[in-house]
């Protein structure tokens, strides 16, 4: 045990944790040499290499100078918070990743909160020092400010720091030293990270923080072993969450190192494994001794902020696309993600189709309706809609998040603007050293419901903003301002050219020429407050006459088109998101024009 070193890598998004990785398992030589090792080769997912983030916490182990350092990559966005909070647990210090030029950012402030809640004393690693604007030593200040404001022990205060280029491949404890290699870091984590509690002699106790699928073994149950040993073949009880036991046999042993699971045989106190052979079992569930059970105190997870209506497609264009259609096939499928998802919450509602799944916040659902519409599901899905509580007093409290913008200074205004009449509050104003502003709001979170598409617009483009949820407070009002209109589609057909371009003067048009659309099908943003129903699939009237311009050359504008995110924030409390496999299409929720009135 004293030879192993257990860490999580945390960080804000984007700011290099699982390039850093990268370079750790590269110069340790765990990788094979003839492997070629993929840029993030963590991101093993799809969704993550063309997101480029991390949605999923996964482990890694690297052998260096006769040590064994397991490692824990974890998701950097808000969103996906339940998986960093239910992996901190197995490991004894963590590598808070900080970019050098960027500096604290709120999911730094998010994932440090929870290190330091759970007694870990964190190494810094100041990464991108090669940046040509960087300022480290900046940096450095913002993070002890940080851990000031996080009220940070006197031990936890006293961290070590390290300045690193994970891209580059080196390390360095202090500024002016030459960078060679990642030694410095391998070194500081060998000197500063504490070697693993726990009795190897006394009864088994395993924690279960995440879970993986087999085709051929089923369910694959990873955490780390607080006490005791576990074998190849031993019987073992199963401790849930909600107080049951039951009784399994361990059919197969891994432990990790590099991007692959290694066969043992045999695994103590220390170390960070993977098991097969449990059919129910769930993360926070204890593996422990058959004779002598003795459970482990449940992984503690935020609850959820945002909610959606998960239901089947009902358009006129149903099952055309998907394989899945069926109320009891999206049950199943939300019941499977349940498994894995601890953040994630599904309720039944008075309809028997439709489902109330609740989750930390857009981009996390909104993952989910990807997975799912890759997979081959149809659905469709209603307006986000914040999570509201009450005091001990009665009160209405909503969430509220914390809000980063970096913008050009010749936008800032307009963004201050937006974010005040959304019931934000500006916490302060920093001006960088290239004229760009970094602007801390406290918004509420149904403030921020659709604005990212707008925020982009008033920047051009060149705004970055990022959010946290930063706990409750008493509602704070109505919301003033209003979305347009929809340009809604009269009857089913197919859209021409002829029309589409008449209509364009009257909005933004989602669709082009050619497409199949169906009555109450949203097609466009009216340039007015109010709905319009309109026919997008009018032919040109065919004569024998010919007319001055007959001629002339429609120039149709190109058609917005949504991506699932863009179009879930478009939409109003009235209105669906169709998802498909082949398409993402909007709808009035109810489809009879004259019914639509009468509400």
């Amino acid at each position: 045990m004293k030879n192993v070193r257990n860490i999580a890598i945390i960080a804000h998004v984007d700011h290099g944790k699982t390039t850093l990785i990268d370079g750790l398992m590269s110069q340790s030589n765990t990788v094979a040499s003839h492997r070629q090792l993929e840029e993030r080769a963590m991101d093993s997912n799809d969704l993550e290499r063309e997101r480029g983030i991390t949605i999923y916490a996964k482990c890694t182990g690297i052998d260096w100078n006769d040590h064994r350092i397991n490692i824990i990559d974890t998701p950097g966005h808000a969103d996906f918070g339940g998986e960093v909070e239910r992996v901190l647990k197995m490991v004894d210090c963590v590598l808070l990743v900080v970019d050098a030029f960027e500096g604290p950012m709120p999911q730094t402030k998010f994932v440090l909160r929870k290190a330091l809640g759970l007694g870990h004393f964190p190494v810094v690693v100041i990464n991108k020092i090669d940046r040509p604007n960087a300022r480290p030593d900046e940096v450095l200040n913002m993070v002890f400010d940080l851990f000031v404001d996080l009220e940070a022990s006197d031990e936890q205060l006293d961290f070590a720091v390290v300045y690193a280029s994970g891209i580059q491949g080196y390390a360095m404890k202090e500024l002016g030293d030459e960078p060679v290699d990642l030694k410095p870091l391998f070194d500081t984590i060998i000197e500063h990270v504490d070697p693993p509690s726990g009795d190897p002699e006394a009864p088994l106790q395993m924690q279960i923080a995440t879970l993986n699928y087999d085709a051929y073994l089923g369910r694959v149950a990873i955490g780390r072993i607080f006490n005791g040993r576990v074998t190849e073949g031993d019987r073992v009880a199963v401790c849930r969450n909600d107080g049951t036991k039951d009784s399994a046999r361990v059919t197969k042993l891994w432990g990790f190192k590099g991007l692959e699971r290694v066969l043992r045989t045999e695994a103590s106190a220390g170390d960070i494994v993977a098991l097969t052979g449990f059919d129910a079992i769930l993360p926070g569930d204890t593996i422990t001794d058959l004779e002598n059970p003795v459970p482990m105190p449940a992984i503690e997870v935020d609850e959820p902020t945002l909610s959606m209506i998960f239901m089947i497609n009902n358009s006129p264009f149903a099952g055309k696309e998907g394989k899945f259609v069926t109320s009891r096939q999206i049950k199943e499928r939300l019941d499977k993600e349940l498994e894995f998802n601890v953040s994630l919450r599904v309720n039944l509602t008075e309809r028997a189709e439709a489902f109330e799944v609740s989750g930390r916040g857009e981009l996390s659902l909104t993952i989910l309706l990807e997975t799912m519409r890759r997979e081959g599901y149809e659905i469709q899905v209603s307006q986000p809609r914040v999570i509201f509580r009450e005091d001990e007093n009665g009160k209405k409290l909503e969430p509220i998040e914390e809000v980063v913008i970096e913008t050009d200074s010749d936008y800032a205004g307009t963004v201050i603007n937006k974010l005040q009449q959304r019931r934000g509050d500006l916490l302060g104003v920093h001006v960088n050293h290239d004229n760009t502003q970094r602007l801390t709001f406290r918004v509420p979170s149904r403030g921020m419901l659709g604005y990212r598409s707008e925020f982009l617009t008033d920047t051009r483009g060149t705004g970055v903003m990022y959010s946290n949820f930063d706990g409750y407070e008493p509602h704070r009002g109505d919301l003033p301002f209003k979305r347009n209109g929809a340009l809604i589609v009269l009857e089913n057909g197919d859209t021409t050219g002829y029309s589409l371009f008449s209509l364009q003067e009257r909005g933004q048009l989602f669709v082009g020429p050619g497409e199949e659309v169906y009555g109450g099908q949203v097609v466009g943003l009216h340039a007015r407050d109010n709905d319009l129903v309109v026919n997008p699939c009018k032919k040109k009237q065919l004569t024998n006459m010919r007319s001055s311009g007959a001629d002339d050359a429609l120039i149709l504008t190109p058609p917005r088109k949504l991506n699932l995110e863009q179009a879930i924030e478009f939409i109003q409390h009235d209105e669906y998101v169709e998802i498909t496999p082949k398409s993402i299409r909007i709808r009035k929720a109810e489809l009879e024009h004259n019914r639509r009135k009468t509400k």
